[in-house]
């Protein structure tokens, strides 16, 4: 990934977030029913977990948990042969990068676009909404897109960029995180 990304300001990368996580929600505690998370505000399953101490947010917890486990399952699909998982969650980014550095171009862009994928996640959780605006929309190629709550997408804010049904055409954070690997990529290639 390295400083190639668009959103890094200050030395954010995938990892950098991942590891900011637990510190800005023990000092930004949850105190209404929509809480920190990217994730719409709502019913949820009940915790059959043991009571969290202080100002613990189990969203985030399990967001980790989920982070962490999308990465270690990609890994591993992508080397069966991969190394054990650092014991430290941010390192995961890097022990992903260190397993598949040898694996086919397609496989290391898709590892690519699911670490940037879960950037813009980890930013988003952390309250920067702003973060997806840099992108251009993948439908009309022009800026202005803007986070979503309520769908949990990114929309497009264009008025001539319409989706079938005349509303403004939504993107999954995938794939701006695809589109943005590609770009990427493109650059790189002719800057050689």
């Amino acid at each position: 990934m390295g400083k190639d990304n668009d959103i890094e300001s200050a030395g954010d990368t995938p990892a950098g977030l991942l590891a900011e996580l637990h510190g800005y929600f023990q000092q930004h505690p949850v105190t209404g029913p929509a809480g920190h998370s990217y994730i719409a505000a709502g019913s949820r399953p009940t915790m059959v977990h043991a009571p969290a101490p202080g100002n613990t947010n189990w969203g985030v917890i399990e967001h980790i948990g989920r982070t962490v486990g999308e990465v270690d399952q990609f890994t591993r699909k992508a080397n069966p042969a991969a190394t054990e998982p650092p014991a430290h969650v941010a390192a995961v980014y890097e022990w992903c990068v260190e397993n598949t550095q040898n694996a086919p171009e397609d496989v290391q862009q898709r590892r690519d676009a699911l670490m940037y994928r879960q950037q813009l996640e980890h930013a988003i959780a952390m309250g920067d909404k702003d973060v997806v605006r840099p992108h251009r929309c993948p439908g009309c190629n022009t800026f202005g897109l803007v986070w979503d709550r309520r769908t949990l997408s990114v929309r497009c804010t264009n008025r001539r960029c319409l989706g079938e049904d005349g509303l403004s055409t939504t993107w999954t954070l995938a794939r701006l995180a695809h589109e943005h690997v590609i770009a990427q990529k493109s650059l790189r290639v002719r800057a050689t």
